[in-house]
């Protein structure tokens, strides 16, 4: 079916941006007004250590730019996610690249100046209490005091910074462009190229042929290039180490987590209870081996449903009372902010030609959140309302109690709102659904989250620490070096299933990696969002994560991730996430009668 153009569809299911500017007039007002506004930021430059009272107006002024052209920014984002084929939304869109450019330049000289303030007199300074809102943001910047260098070490580590993303960009270039897959044969015996983007449906086929050959012809083409991949990734790892010891870091871990002020302890602790879950993964490995009715399970049999595709249709109104019926032990607050996203046209509901793929929530600071969703009517689109929703609210929460300088929060946490929802979506459909084909079909979804969110996240998470490891050692990372590292990773992590040759060479195709020491977070984001949800359901207590909610990035995030009862340097967290995990495993076998 041909997509239909925006506007010929109704304007009560797209959202309305007059809510940041009235027109496009205006809009373009206020871009005129920013754009006038970013080179006089150039007369800060010196001021910033003069007195306290001094440096809050500095940074009074450079938050407040910074707010008028986030303003501005997101307007256009908006219009251009939601119809990026039209023209003037593409210029917008163009014209505020440039425009985040200049005020990047513009305000560069702001963090090495306040590095400049001697710690004594910094310290005075903070005493005042015209700094208040900045504290966190000044410790933020001045915490790393001992890990930077003289301004001539700066200034060429600035410059040599210019060549940093040389790996990353060569393999977007080489995996994106011109990377070419082989054709494979479709669940109806006809010719089909196998791309990056059909992939996923190939590997999820019910037919076990054709997800094998999809597997292989995958990660077999990767494979014939492993040598350079390897010479790709064992350049960015070099860098990484390389940045961390000029640094003074203990390591590029270490180098990693500290800008988040996060201890390697947390990296530890998830490490350490994913490895004693290891056995509860092979008992949901047997169990999806019996219910799919295999002599053997092999790697490439793991993202097939084990439970086949029921009938569970899900209109968009149906989900909006779901979504809002799940989350209602959050409290009467919470869901009558879900009730206004619905009512005050916070969300983009429906696909049309030119609308950004898959789903996002956009914060807009002083206005609401702006979510969009591409729905077709489907169970999982309603996990995907729910998951946004839960970024929405985190956003409004956090702008309603803090100013701009501290209302964003961190990656760390980011993903703890929108899985909490997640989570209290499958309680709360397992609590009212009978029907044993449902129940089963929602069950395999919250497994599959265990599996891919916690256990393989953790995976890459522990192939990248030891790759960093070897490479400071003296190991070269030579392809076999790194084959042999990861092959024997998905031996450990899925022990009792079959594994193909080419499994060796899927490191090579996860582009995370070339963004060091990230995906950790969607590992212990997951198994935070478990641990709230469960404390909630149990005791009707939302206090604290409603609390945690409203902290933006007030506090660094292991520090507001205890609000709601989250200790992320204990591995308890994760470990309870995964009795959660054991025990819908047992409870997906009863109601498969296996």
């Amino acid at each position: 079916m041909e997509l239909k153009n925006r506007s010929e569809l109704s304007p009560e299911f797209q959202w309305d941006c007059s809510h940041i500017f009235p027109s496009y007039e205006a809009w373009e007002d206020a871009f005129a007004k920013v754009t006038a506004e970013i080179p006089t930021l150039a007369e800060l430059r010196g001021t910033l250590g003069e007195s306290a009272r001094s440096l809050a107006a500095g940074l009074d002024r450079l938050y407040a730019v910074s707010e008028h052209a986030d303003l501005v920014a997101l307007y256009a984002f908006l219009h251009h996610a939601a119809d990026g084929g039209d023209t003037r939304n593409q210029e917008m869109m163009m014209r505020v690249q440039l425009v985040g450019v200049e005020l990047g330049k513009a305000v560069a000289f702001v963090d090495p100046e306040l590095l400049e303030i001697p710690e004594e007199k910094l310290n005075e300074f903070l005493k005042n209490d015209c700094l208040t809102t900045y504290r966190h943001y000044i410790d933020d910047v001045t915490r790393q005091r001992a890990h930077t260098l003289d301004a001539k070490s700066e200034e060429l580590l600035a410059a040599v910074s210019k060549i940093a993303g040389t790996p990353r960009q060569t393999y977007d270039a080489f995996t994106n462009v011109d990377l070419v897959f082989p054709t494979i044969k479709g669940e109806d015996g006809e010719d089909v190229g196998l791309t990056s983007g059909n992939f996923g449906v190939f590997r999820e086929s019910a037919d076990r042929r054709v997800r094998e050959d999809a597997f292989n012809a995958m990660f077999g083409t990767y494979g014939k290039y492993i040598n350079t991949f390897a010479s790709l990734y064992s350049g960015s790892v070099k860098q990484d180490n390389m940045l961390a010891e000029l640094r003074g870091y203990e390591s590029a871990c270490h180098a990693a987590l500290g800008a988040n002020n996060v201890p390697t302890a947390v990296y530890d602790a998830l490490v350490d209870a994913v490895h004693d879950a290891i056995p509860t993964m092979t008992k949901y490995l047997n169990l999806r081996k019996e219910a799919m009715g295999l002599d053997k399970i092999d790697v490439f049999d793991l993202y097939t449903p084990m439970v086949a595709e029921v009938d569970y249709p899900m209109p968009y109104a149906d989900a909006c009372e779901l979504v809002k019926a799940a989350v209602a032990p959050l409290g009467e607050k919470y869901v009558s902010l879900i009730e206004r996203a619905y009512k005050e046209k916070w969300i983009d509901v429906y696909e049309n030609k030119g609308k950004t793929s898959g789903a996002f929530s956009c914060g807009v600071y002083g206005v609401h959140p702006y979510v969009l969703l591409n729905y077709t009517d489907a169970l999982d689109d309603a996990f995907t309302l729910a998951h946004e929703l839960g970024h929405a609210m985190h956003s409004y929460l956090s702008s309603e109690k803090q100013d701009y300088a501290n209302h964003d929060y961190r990656i760390l946490v980011a993903e703890v709102a929108s899985t909490c929802n997640e989570v209290l979506l499958t309680k709360y459909l397992l609590s009212i659904e009978k029907d044993k084909k449902r129940r089963a079909y929602i069950l395999n979804h919250f497994l599959e989250g265990f599996r891919t969110t916690v256990f393989r996240q953790t995976l890459f998470a522990e192939f990248e620490r030891k790759a960093h490891d070897m490479e400071a050692a003296g190991t070269p990372l030579t392809a076999d070096a790194l084959n042999e590292l990861y092959a024997s990773l998905v031996k450990q992590y899925y022990a009792g299933a079959e594994m193909q040759d080419v499994v060796a060479y899927e490191w090579a195709y996860i582009p995370h990696f070339y963004r060091n020491f990230y995906v950790y977070q969607y590992a212990t984001g997951f198994s935070s969002a478990v641990a709230i949800a469960s404390h909630i359901l149990e005791t009707g207590d939302a206090s604290g994560y409603l609390e945690f909610l409203s902290t933006g990035g007030c506090d660094y995030p292991i520090n507001e991730l205890k609000l709601a009862g989250i200790d992320l340097t204990s591995p308890e967290v994760v470990r309870n996430a995964m009795k959660m995990f054991d025990e819908t495993i047992t409870e997906l076998r009863e109601c498969l009668a296996l």
